[in-house]
């Protein structure tokens, strides 16, 4: 599992309207409201799955399945470009 923290700028609605858009335009999906949820991205090596939560200014990520060929720094890193 890989857990890590994205600090953002704006309201988080905007924020997670925007990621919603971005994850479900690939084939994803994102379910919850601006403090919590859960989010499947599908990769061309398979699916990633996992959950946020949002407090102030930062959203903490926990990503609870994940192709094993897919790091966690490469996923922190994508997710990272679609949320700030």
């Amino acid at each position: 599992m890989c857990q890590f923290n994205i600090s953002f700028s704006g309201d988080a609605e905007s924020l997670l309207r925007r990621a919603k858009q971005e994850i479900e335009s690939a084939g994803g999906s994102l379910v919850g409201n601006a403090s919590q949820g859960e989010f499947q991205a599908k990769t061309p090596i398979g699916s990633v799955r996992g959950s946020y939560q949002v407090e102030g200014q930062q959203i903490s990520l926990a990503i609870t399945k994940k192709p094993m060929l897919l790091s966690c720094r490469k996923i922190e890193k994508e997710l990272t470009s679609v949320m700030v």
